[in-house]
């Protein structure tokens, strides 16, 4: 069941209130889980199951997606608000420092998140930030390409797409390796979040210059990349863990981009794992 709070950030015009959504179950240490662009908290439904047998879950919309209200105009859709507005969810939740796993946009704010020293552990599924311009451009280019289909096919098509695994395929294998383990409905659901995702062109215009090019010390950090993954290619975790060498670095077997629908066993495994208190 999906809840919401109110937060306060501040703006060039003074604070303005925003509205995150979020899901939150289980119990233990705070786990905070982030999704990627033009995605929704609901991509970590197939891990959140067993994740909440050890943790206690906030699995999180970001502003603009899903449930929660778009930023303020006056601010920008960069890291800084994005990890302003996480802050203040934290705040409102009493949540302190918890651990955070991340899938791609999300992995790149759990690894901000780190550096500003807010957070216990990270796992980062896929982290952006770690590609050449080259790798950039690409992805960028297929994260449009995906955005456009998305909001000029018509609902009645998606869901008929959707019911079949071959239809299912055409709609997610970009961020899928095994697009027909999802079901219809979360299918329709996530193509409809990519559609109506607000900010979504000013988040790929902030991200041109991004690049991950600093350690993170003083906590552990896991960056997990899918064999599999078509949008931001395998090689980019050997570069991040060039730039964070006491990170670990795992490999996920035939996984995608998104790889808690892929393999959701193995990804819970390697968040628990990830954000495990370090023995004395």
């Amino acid at each position: 069941m999906s809840a919401t709070v109110s937060v306060t950030i501040p703006t060039p015009r003074g604070p303005e209130p925003l509205t995150v959504s979020y899901r939150r179950v289980g119990t233990g240490e705070p786990l905070l889980l982030l999704h990627g662009i033009g995605h929704h908290r609901q991509a970590w439904d197939p891990v959140i199951p067993v994740l909440a047998a050890e943790r206690d879950v906030i699995a999180v919309d970001l502003p603009g997606c899903g449930g929660s209200s778009a930023l303020p105009a006056s601010l920008a859709h960069d890291l800084p608000t994005m990890s302003a507005v996480l802050g203040a969810l934290c705040e409102a939740l009493e949540i302190e420092r918890p651990h955070v796993a991340g899938n791609s946009l999300g992995g790149l704010l759990a690894l901000e998140l780190a550096r500003a020293e807010r957070v216990r552990s990270v796992t980062a599924l896929s982290p952006a930030g770690f590609w050449t311009g080259a790798e950039r451009r690409y992805a960028f280019g297929v994260l449009k390409a995906m955005r456009h289909s998305a909001r000029r096919t018509p609902l009645p098509v998606v869901r008929r797409l959707a019911r079949s695994a071959a239809g299912r395929a055409v709609l997610t294998s970009t961020i899928y390796a095994r697009p027909g383990r999802r079901s219809p409905e979360a299918v329709v659901a996530e193509t409809l979040a990519l559609a109506r995702a607000e900010g979504f062109d000013e988040i790929l215009r902030s991200g041109r210059e991004v690049r991950f090019t600093e350690d993170v010390t003083g906590v552990p950090v896991t960056v997990a990349w899918g064999s599999r993954d078509r949008l931001l290619v395998p090689r980019q975790g050997v570069r991040a863990k060039y730039v964070m060498p006491r990170a670990r670095l795992v490999r996920l077997p035939g996984c995608g981009h998104v790889p808690m629908n892929d393999d959701p066993a193995l990804v819970a495994r390697v968040v628990l794992d990830g954000s495990r208190s370090p023995k004395p």
